[in-house]
């Protein structure tokens, strides 16, 4: 069982693929000090980039954890992911609550994708 770890420094990978599965490390926002729903757009626009280095994309998603700052982001934050993820291709997903490792991040996921 062969695992190829792409982007890999010191602490993490940030993507893990093995046995036709994609991993991603947890993926944030490009601009901390952006609103919720522009957080949200380019943490996005970052995990599609890399499930396409990875030979997989957004509409071969497995699942997604999806950590949220506070809940009081959670139709903001939908409301971008409703419009990113290719309609029959939601992936099953989990949303949670969570202190974020810097004050200005409102939300980060992790996902997990087939191979193509």
């Amino acid at each position: 069982m062969t695992i190829e770890r792409l982007q890999t420094g010191a602490r993490m990978s940030r993507i893990v693929k093995h046995n036709g599965t994609v991993y991603l490390c947890g993926q944030v926002c490009a601009d901390a000090e952006k609103g919720i729903a522009e957080q949200t757009q380019t943490m996005l626009d970052k995990v599609e980039t890399l499930l396409i280095e990875a030979g997989s994309s957004k509409e071969h998603m497995l699942s997604a954890t999806l950590y949220l700052k506070s809940m009081e982001y959670f139709a903001d934050m939908n409301a971008v992911w409703d419009a990113w993820v290719p309609e029959g291709h939601a992936p099953a997903r989990a949303c949670v609550e969570a202190k974020m490792a810097r004050d200005a991040l409102l939300v980060e996921i992790s996902v997990v994708a087939a191979v193509k």
